[in-house]
């Protein structure tokens, strides 16, 4: 197949937007309506793409078309060819005006009340004109879609173990320790040395030992010859384990930064306890060969500035 005699002259990029609408929509008379324009035009554009290329790119049927093994190698250079112009006009907007722009980044609860709020006073205060649209992303549960459909720009977040999607590339930040908390104006605050058997009839509020967080905390507790307690509450709710852990009542664990950038704002305190087990990696998450916007690549930057804090205790960093 010569390129520029029956591709490159013959394909042009609103055939492909046809295209992804069709495929997306399942039909062409749906596509037709969401794109504003007629089903005759739609019809036509996906007979001469099939022409051109010499194969059927949709089977046709009574409920509407279905992308035939042809018609799907298409559709993914398409996508990606959307991508990269998108990409593209984003380094222009950000040539021409570098400290503005929007990106949009997901991560789990966990990390937005611990490792994201580092980040971004840190981004703020750096790049004042960038907006950030931060969502909500389970990682743990390898919830990856949104970042695959180009919803978010990157994930950033605990690193599930052992990392196996063959389209994304993970980076790790750092891994931390688990740390046992409690509130700082509970009894255990006052203690400065403290074994871990002395709080096993505490009040725990702890993750499900069946998930990610709580597996690592149940081997904790197996690492020092101990049964895994019967927490008072199950929770994967960073927000309600701090709030609790805060009242003084209850005693729990959470990875070391999340604790550490509590401590001052809500009223925590890291107990002076050695847990030598469960570690927690934190990292970022993105498409492999996809490339990245400047924007992006400058959050990423900050990242690594503020997880290379974490890893030099003397540094300048502050949590709170």
């Amino acid at each position: 197949m010569d390129w520029a005699d029956r591709i490159g002259r013959r394909i042009r990029l609103r055939d492909l937007h046809i295209l992804l609408a069709v495929a997306e929509r399942g039909s062409m008379a749906k596509a037709a309506a969401h794109l504003a324009i007629s089903h005759p035009v739609v019809s036509k554009t996906i007979s001469d793409l099939e022409r051109n290329l010499g194969v059927r790119l949709f089977d046709r049927n009574s409920q509407g078309v279905e992308l035939t093994n042809y018609g799907r190698a298409l559709l993914e250079c398409g996508v990606t060819v959307f991508d990269e112009m998108r990409q593209g006009l984003k380094r222009i907007e950000f040539l021409a005006d570098p400290a503005s722009g929007e990106l949009r980044i997901g991560c789990p609860e966990i990390t937005m009340a611990g490792l994201m709020p580092a980040i971004v006073e840190r981004f703020s205060r750096q790049y004042p004109g960038i907006r950030l649209h931060v969502v909500l992303a389970n990682i743990a549960m390898l919830q990856f879609q949104d970042l695959r459909e180009r919803n978010v720009d990157l994930l950033i977040g605990r690193m599930p173990q052992p990392f196996v999607e063959d389209d994304l590339t993970a980076e790790i930040l750092f891994d931390e320790p688990f740390v046992a908390v409690a509130g700082m104006q509970g009894p255990w605050a006052r203690r400065r040395q403290i074994r871990l058997d002395e709080l096993i009839g505490e009040p725990w509020i702890l993750p499900p030992y069946d998930s990610a967080p709580g597996s690592l905390i149940a081997e904790i507790f197996r690492s020092h010859k101990l049964q895994p307690p019967q927490p008072s509450i199950i929770t994967l709710s960073v927000q309600l384990t701090v709030t609790l852990i805060a009242s003084g009542r209850f005693v729990g664990m959470l990875p070391n930064s999340v604790a550490r950038f509590n401590a001052k704002r809500v009223g925590l305190k890291i107990v002076p306890l050695k847990l030598p087990a469960g570690r927690f990696a934190a990292g970022i998450i993105t498409v492999k060969g996809r490339t990245l916007s400047p924007l992006a690549e400058l959050f990423i930057g900050c990242a690594r500035e503020v997880a290379r804090s974490m890893r030099h205790p003397t540094s300048s960093f502050e949590w709170s």
